[in-house]
C-alpha cells in the first residue's frame, strides 16, 4: 500500500511526540515522590508539576477540540495545572505549586497515558491540519518544560543542605578529551563578519514559535563576534579584580541589583575556606578543575558589567543569528547527556570556526521584543509568547540541558535581565 506525504508527516509526529513524552519521564527516573515536590524558587515550579502541566497542554489545546467524544481525566485538572493562559481559565498562584500534594504523583502519571492515548488515537484516525499544528507545538512545549525541568532540578537540589547528586556515574561524551577540564586556558579569537542587509527570523522551513515571525530584513554593521564562550577562570579574573564592587562596570539596574542581593560570583558557586567551588547536576566541583568550563548561571547584568570589564560588547540577536545560521545543530546539548557545560577541545584549537549552539545560553544586548508585523497566535495560545514582550531580554543557543531537536539559529529565548537560574552565559563581540 503505498504512503501519502500526509501520512507519513503524521507517523513522523507521532513518534516524535512518544519520544517527547518518554524523555521527560526518564528525567524523573532517578527523582523519589519528594523531590518531586520540591519548589525552591519563584521561576521554578515542581517537577511533578512540570509532568501535570505538559498533559495538560495536549489536553487543554488538542484533545479538547480536535478528539471527537474525549474525556477529561479530572475535571479540575483544566484549572488546577493551568500556567498563565488567562483566556482560558483562573489558576492558582505559581507560588503555591510546592503545596500540591493532591493529586498523588501516581494519579499524575495516569494523566498522562491518559492524555498520551488520546493523542495517538487522534493521529491514528487522521488529525486535521490544525491539530497537528498544535501537537507540533505541544511536543516543543514540552521539551522547554524538559529543560526547565533539569533547571530546577539543579536549583532544589543546590538548596537542599546535603546537595544531591541528580546524574552520575562515568561521563561518556566523545566531544571532549576530557569533558571537565576540557582545554588549556587561552587568548579569546574572534571571527569577523562583514554586515551589510541579512534576513533574519524563521525561514519557514521546519517548526518555529509566532516570535520568530515574520522573517525580516535588519541592517549589521561589521562585528567580530568570539569563537567561544567566557570561561570560569576568566570570570574568576573579572571577581579578583573587583568586579561586582565597581559600579562604573555596571548598568543602573544592574548595581542596585548587586547590592540588594549581596552578589559576589555566580549563582552555584560557594566560597569554602577562601577556595571556590562550583554546584552542578553531577555534583560539587573545585572551580580549579572547571576554569576552562564557558561560565554558567549569571545574569544578563553580570555579563553585560563582564563585556565593560574585558573592553568588549554583548552581541545583539541578530549578530548572533548571523553567525549562527546555516550551521549543523551541534554542541554539548542535553542528547551529550553532560548535563554540564565544558569546552569542545577541538573548537579551541581551530581558528576557522565559531560553535554557536550548546553549553550555556548566549545573553544579547537585545530586548525581547515583537518583529515588525508580529502577530501572536489566535486565542488562549496567542499569551504563549507575545506578552511577555517587555522587561526581557533575548538568550540564543541552547544550553547543556536543550534538546538538540528542539534549537535552531531563529530560535529566541527570554528572561528578565537579573534571572540567573538558567543556563545561561556569554559570548563577547569586539568594540
Amino acid at each position: 500500500m503505498r504512503i501519502t506525504g500526509a501520512e507519513s508527516a503524521q507517523v513522523e509526529l507521532g513518534a516524535r511526540f512518544g519520544t517527547a513524552r518518554q524523555r521527560t519521564l526518564e528525567l524523573c527516573a532517578g527523582l523519589s515522590a519528594e523531590d518531586m515536590m520540591v519548589q525552591s524558587c519563584p521561576e521554578a515550579s515542581p517537577a511533578k508539576w512540570h509532568l501535570a502541566h505538559t498533559a495538560w497542554f495536549f489536553e487543554s489545546f488538542v484533545l479538547r477540540e480536535f478528539l471527537p467524544g474525549y474525556r477529561l481525566f479530572n475535571a479540575d485538572f483544566p484549572w488546577l495545572f493551568n500556567s498563565y493562559y488567562e483566556g482560558f481559565s483562573a489558576f492558582p498562584e505559581k507560588r503555591l505549586r510546592a503545596v500540591f500534594a493532591r493529586p498523588a504523583l501516581d494519579e499524575i502519571l495516569r494523566y498522562r497515558e491518559h492524555v498520551n492515548e488520546g493523542v495517538e488515537r487522534l493521529l491514528e484516525v487522521g488529525a486535521e491540519q490544525e491539530a497537528r499544528r498544535r501537537i507540533e507545538l505541544g511536543v516543543n512545549h514540552e521539551e522547554q518544560h524538559q529543560e526547565l525541568l533539569l533547571t530546577d532540578i539543579l536549583h532544589a537540589f543546590y538548596t537542599n543542605p546535603l546537595r544531591p547528586v541528580y546524574a552520575s556515574g562515568e561521563l561518556d561524551n566523545p566531544r571532549h578529551e576530557n569533558p571537565v577540564l576540557g582545554s588549556p586556558k587561552g587568548s579569546v579569537s574572534y571571527q569577523q563578519f562583514e554586515g551589510g542587509l541579512r534576513e533574519v527570523g524563521s525561514s519557514g522551513e521546519g517548526f518555529c514559535f509566532d516570535n520568530e515571525l515574520p522573517r525580516h530584513r535588519v541592517w549589521l554593521g561589521p562585528f567580530a563576534m568570539a569563537r567561544r564562550l567566557v570561561t570560569c577562570g576568566e570570570f574568576a579574573e573579572f571577581m579578583a579584580d573587583g568586579g561586582y564592587s565597581r559600579p562604573e562596570l555596571w548598568l543602573s539596574a544592574g548595581w542596585n541589583t548587586v547590592k540588594s542581593n549581596g552578589w559576589r560570583a555566580p549563582l552555584y558557586w560557594m566560597n569554602e575556606g577562601g577556595e571556590w567551588n562550583v554546584f552542578t547536576l553531577r555534583g560539587e566541583f573545585p572551580l580549579k578543575e572547571l576554569e576552562t568550563a564557558p561560565v554558567s548561571h549569571v545574569s544578563f547584568y553580570e555579563a553585560d558589567a563582564y563585556a565593560r570589564w574585558a573592553g568588549q560588547r554583548l552581541p545583539t540577536e541578530f549578530e548572533w543569528e548571523t553567525a549562527a545560521e546555516g550551521q549543523p545543530v551541534e554542541g554539548n546539548l542535553l542528547d551529550s547527556g553532560l548535563l554540564m557545560p565544558s569546552p569542545c577541545k577541538e573548537l579551541l584549537q581551530n581558528e576557522h570556526g565559531t560553535e554557536c549552539f550548546g553549553d550555556c545560553w548566549v545573553w544579547t544586548a537585545s530586548a525581547y521584543l515583537g518583529y515588525p508585523g508580529f502577530r501572536p497566535l489566535k486565542g488562549a495560545l496567542g499569551e504563549y509568547n507575545g506578552k511577555f514582550m517587555s522587561g526581557q531580554m533575548v538568550l540564543r543557543g541552547g544550553s547543556c540541558v536543550t534538546p538538540a531537536a528542539h534549537i535552531r539559529a531563529s530560535y529566541r529565548n527570554f528572561f528578565a535581565p537579573e534571572t540567573r537560574w538558567q543556563f545561561s552565559g556569554i559570548r563577547l563581540t569586539s568594540l
